[in-house]
């Protein structure tokens, strides 16, 4: 007898794909403020996150967690402004950040709070100046982001977190447990035809386009869902 699909399972709900939310601290975010300054209070664990948060509370009366930078420590200040010393930990919009500089937690637009580079040990790096300025992503890839966009001075803390291995499973799997991600994964390609669609044949591959209609039923709904087709632009005959 075959069983449901891991996303009939995932999407009808329950304990097994729902994450422990309610152990996570809050949500990371710069405060709305054009200049201020505040104090580091405590550097906590949060399980939402691979790196270490830090609670801050600011002279404008606005508190909450940002993501520690490797060196932080209690009692250090933290300054927000486009025209604060040019330091680990201070806040400052990229059009302000000389070139060369490592910086993390990016705003993609201008006050939505930061969304780039927060893992642990990660950094970007301000290529150039302009209209836009570059940034250097971790993964090598150029981005071009309005000057307004703020970040933070440093490299992220918690670097070198996966350079000590898990050494066992049931580490792993609480590892992932956190995040509502499913330890051990088994792909679909492995398993028998009657378990999934993709499974069968006398070695792993899906022996089929595994593109289906965004209209399938749930028993065949796995694979590329609905696929958008590449528009083609015809050359206007002169």
């Amino acid at each position: 007898m075959g069983k449901r699909l891991r996303s009939q399972r995932r999407g009808k709900g329950g304990g097994t794909y729902r994450a422990p939310s309610h152990r996570y601290k809050a949500s990371v975010s710069y405060p709305q403020v054009r200049k201020a300054e505040g104090r580091v209070e405590k550097i906590v664990h949060d399980p939402g996150h691979s790196a270490p948060l830090a609670f801050v509370r600011f002279d404008t009366g606005h508190k909450g967690y940002l993501i520690a930078f490797d060196g932080m420590y209690v009692g250090m200040k933290v300054s927000i402004g486009a025209e604060v010393e040019m330091r680990n930990g201070n806040i400052l919009p990229v059009g302000n950040i000389p070139e060369g500089t490592a910086i993390y937690n990016l705003e993609k637009l201008p006050g939505d709070g930061g969304k780039l580079v927060r893992a642990a040990g990660a950094y970007a790096i301000v290529v150039s100046q302009g209209k836009k300025t570059m940034v250097q992503m971790p993964s090598g890839a150029l981005m071009a982001l309005p000057p307004r966009c703020k970040a933070t001075v440093g490299i992220v803390a918690g670097g070198g977190r996966k350079d000590k291995p898990f050494a066992k499973a049931g580490k792993r799997h609480h590892s992932l447990r956190s995040k509502a991600r499913i330890y051990p994964y088994t792909s679909g390609v492995s398993m028998n035809p009657v378990d999934h669609p993709h499974g069968g044949g006398n070695h792993p591959h899906v022996g089929k386009p595994s593109t289906v209609s965004r209209n399938s039923w749930p028993g065949a709904k796995v694979g590329r869902i609905a696929p958008k087709k590449g528009s083609v632009k015809k050359r206007k005959r002169r």
